[in-house]
This record gives structure tokens, C-alpha cells and sequence, in this order.
């Protein structure tokens, strides 16, 4: 059987000297690009500045619908009856209205759907940050002087406010736990 480095050496080598070497390096090297390829598009597609563009442009061609539908359907008829090119029925006024309020909510069916697709993403995004948050709420940093009550860094050995020792304290504090130890035990 081969070591690792040497098999390394074989397979991956500086300067590929079979073809058969060279073809699986140009395929080891392909798929560490297109790895790297894919983790920088989801950093960036991500982004929250990214999809708040996202969402800008779709809503904004959501939008775009509804204002066509309005200058088609009640514009220019109130245009062309003013003008007298032409007289508009009932029906047909319904007809326009229809067809506005038909657009009004394809809009809000359409910006529902985004907001919920965007909610579930932010879902998404907020489980992977919640395990580092919570591991970095367990080890704290600080602690409280027994003596002034401030809060100063756990390897202190001397309070910056009130410049107590504090080796002191956890002698003095084993010392009185160890009685209470043994009157437990006996």
C-alpha cells in the first residue's frame, strides 16, 4: 500500500509527468475550484444587501404590472372619452376595473410569496449563526470582584477599581469551604 504523501505525490504531482497523472490533477484542481466557486456565490448571494435587491427588483416588476394596468384601463379611456375617439358601456368600464383589480392582486399574491420565501431564507441563515452564539454565551469572559462588585477579566489576579488580591479570596474561600466539607461529612 502507498503513503499518503507518496500517493499524493502520484496522483497530484508539482509538474504531471503521465497523462493519466495530469488528467487527475486537471480533475482534483477543477473540483477545488468549483468548491471554492460555489461557497463565494452563496457568501455573496446571501448577502444582505443582496437580496434586499432582490426584492427591489421584483417587486418592482410586480409593480411595473400594476402601473400598465391602470394607464391601460382607466387612462386611456378617460383619455379617449375626453378626446371623443371613442364611448365607452358599462360593461367595458367593468371590463377595465376587472382587469386593474386582477393586477392589484397578482401584486400582493406576488409580494406575499416573496416575503415568505425571504422569512424561511432568514430562518435558514439564523440556525447556522445560533450555535456560535450560544457557544460563545457559555464561556464568559468576566467576572465579579467579591470586594467592590465591578466587573473585571477572568485571569485578574489584582481588581483594577479597587485593587483587591483576589488569589487571596480563593484561598480564603477553600479554607472555609473545607470545614463546612467535613462537618457535611461527618
Amino acid at each position: 500500500m502507498i503513503s499518503g504523501r507518496l500517493h499524493e505525490r502520484l496522483c497530484f504531482p508539482e509538474e504531471p509527468h503521465t497523462l493519466e497523472a495530469a488528467l487527475l490533477w486537471l480533475r482534483w484542481e477543477r473540483n477545488d475550484k468549483m468548491k471554492k466557486f460555489i461557497e463565494e456565490f452563496k457568501e455573496f448571494a446571501l448577502r444582505g444587501n443582496m437580496m434586499d435587491m432582490a426584492v427591489g427588483v421584483i417587486i418592482g416588476g410586480a409593480f411595473s404590472g400594476i402601473v400598465t394596468s391602470l394607464t391601460d384601463n382607466f387612462i386611456n379611456p378617460i383619455l379617449n372619452l375626453v378626446t371623443g375617439g371613442q364611448i365607452y358601456s358599462l360593461q367595458d368600464w367593468m371590463g377595465f376595473a376587472s382587469n386593474f383589480i386582477s393586477a392589484l392582486v397578482n401584486f400582493l399574491i406576488m409580494a406575499f410569496v416573496l416575503f415568505c420565501l425571504l422569512k424561511a431564507i432568514n430562518k435558514l441563515v439564523d440556525i447556522g449563526k445560533k450555535p456560535l452564539a450560544a457557544a460563545e454565551e457559555e464561556a464568559p469572559t468576566t467576572k465579579v470582584c467579591p470586594f467592590c462588585k465591578s466587573e473585571i477579566s477572568l485571569d485578574a489576579t489584582r481588581c483594577p477599581h479597587c485593587t483587591s488580591v483576589l488569589e487571596e479570596v480563593k484561598a480564603v474561600e477553600e479554607k472555609t469551604e473545607a470545614p463546612a466539607a467535613e462537618a457535611v461529612t461527618e
